[in-house]
């Protein structure tokens, strides 16, 4: 089973009339056992579909149409087993509306050398058939993912699966809406964007909601789903037994499994799948969501703070992307420094990082909230998991948005930080603090990001090609001077697309 079972990449091998049934046959038949095998692959999560040789126009015309309507098909796959004339692609890739990528394998591995004959240098044709194709891709400027091996290497399995991710991250933009309780943070800069700009480029829709609306889906939380939620906290997370024990602490707890109950309710029933909150707006709610929040992220839906709507999009579309993963995805903010030996940063929120990139079980305790509402909540504490991570800051730039990644390594505290209410990560960014934020602020990225140990950067920049965003990534190479220079070059080449 495949983690996508329900999706499908669909393969379509490219070819021509030229050389006879024989030949066809032959190629089908290796279609086939290609896609078997690939299907076979632990690697790859999404079920490939073989549709067949497509031979002329009108047969190209058609698959691609009939991927365009198709809603369970995230893609295709294209391979040319022999020489596919590729004038024969043009009405067909200039309507295709789905991501393709371009296999540039052959059947066999190892040349036959005793064997190898004229009859199997027109069979096995792919050398030149797929530079013949690579060219009109690149003539018609359509951005395609090129991935070059042995259909049965390893390697290309995983450039595979990490382009099928970015596909269902896609998808998942274009089937999200993102549910806005309140508005964005009063003055804050980043987070506010054009939401039918984001539309356009992203696919997401963004609405905005009464928190009138969602206190009436809390307060028709009944006791008795109350009552059973309570035991799956105690059964899940560490906690004391004075949470129940003691009856304001208790009536604590009930209050936010009523908001977790509530809030999910109403996002299913109007069909969203990442939210957005404030601390400035909370007319009608108990208290800002903490533990809520914290496990509807573990269940799937993104969430930004403070209005962010662009974060908690693409912390759901990274969600869907890393999914069967080892690693979560968690929204996340830049806190503060450690100046040291080696630079720090302390990664949280006020309340709401996901569960997902815990360490270890979680702490479930109730705090102070100290910002904006003052009042006592109960959240999730623990630290991330140790490992390579990524920072991700979607922002818009008026003309277009820009995508800003950080590789960074997550590695344990040094202490406890037995007074700290929060979740928290500690990570030292690539390719040093210094570097890094000063490439990040020159950048324009955010406070807040979209922090993942699930999803690779190949998946992103698989994303961003296929959605045409702009992406720049600081890592172990980054120089400051010539990432400067690259944003240059980057304002003048999309601007002018």
């Amino acid at each position: 089973m495949k983690t996508f079972n329900d999706k499908q990449v669909w393969f379509v091998t490219g070819s021509q009339h030229l050389y006879g049934p024989k030949v066809l046959q032959s190629v089908a038949e290796n279609s086939e056992e290609i896609v078997a095998g690939l299907n076979a692959a632990q690697g790859i999560s999404v079920p490939l579909a073989y549709k067949g040789t497509v031979k002329t126009p009108d047969e190209i015309l058609a698959v691609c149409q009939a991927a365009n309507n198709d809603p369970n098909c995230i893609g295709l796959m294209l391979w040319m087993h022999t020489f596919s004339p590729a004038k024969m692609w043009i009405a067909g890739l200039t309507q295709l509306n789905k991501p393709f990528l371009h296999l540039h394998t052959q059947f066999n591995a190892a040349l036959p050398w005793d064997e190898i004959d004229m009859d199997f240098m027109n069979l096995n044709q792919s050398a030149h058939g797929c530079r013949e194709f690579g060219f009109i891709g690149t003539r018609l400027e359509i951005e395609r993912k090129v991935v070059v091996g042995h259909w049965q290497n390893p390697t290309v399995h995983q450039e595979i699966d990490d382009w099928c991710r970015a596909a269902i991250g896609v998808q998942a933009g274009q089937q999200l809406k993102v549910a806005r309780f309140g508005d964005n943070m009063r003055q804050v800069a980043v987070t506010e964007g054009n939401k039918v700009s984001a539309q356009i480029q992203f696919g997401y829709e963004v609405h905005g909601y009464g928190l009138g609306e969602l206190s009436e889906a809390v307060n028709d939380v009944s006791d008795s789903d109350v009552n059973a939620l309570l035991d799956e906290y105690a059964s899940t997370y560490q906690m004391s037994p004075m949470l129940f024990d003691d009856a304001n602490l208790k009536q604590l707890m009930v209050q936010e499994a009523k908001l977790e109950l509530g809030m999910e309710r109403f996002l299913s029933a109007v069909g969203a799948h990442a939210f957005t909150n404030t601390f400035e707006n909370l007319s009608g709610l108990t208290n800002l969501p903490g533990l809520a929040t914290q496990r509807l992220m573990s269940k799937g839906y993104g969430y930004g703070g403070e209005g962010d709507w662009k974060t908690a999009a693409m912390t759901h579309i990274m969600k869907m992307m890393g999914k069967g993963r080892q690693g979560g995805t968690s929204f996340m903010e830049d806190y503060t420094y450690n100046f040291s030996e080696k630079d720090q940063v302390l990664g949280a929120h006020m309340l709401e990082v996901c569960p997902s990139i815990a360490a270890s079980q979680p702490r479930l305790e109730i705090h102070r909230h100290t910002i904006g509402c003052r009042c006592d909540i109960p959240r999730l504490i623990f630290s991330g998991q140790q490992g390579q991570a990524l920072n991700v800051s979607v922002i818009d730039l008026g003309e277009r948005f820009r995508m800003i990644v950080n590789v960074v390594d997550t590695v344990v505290p040094p202490k406890t930080l037995p007074n700290l209410p929060v979740a928290h990560a500690l990570w030292e960014p690539q390719p040093s603090l210094q570097v890094a934020a000063a490439a990040w602020i020159h950048a324009g990225g955010a406070h807040h990001t979209v922090y993942s140990q699930a999803v690779s950067l190949e998946m992103l920049s698989d994303y961003a090609e296929m959605l045409g965003v702009e992406m720049v990534v600081i890592d172990n190479r980054t120089q400051l001077r010539e990432f400067k220079q690259t944003l240059r070059s980057n304002n003048t080449y999309y601007r002018h697309r």
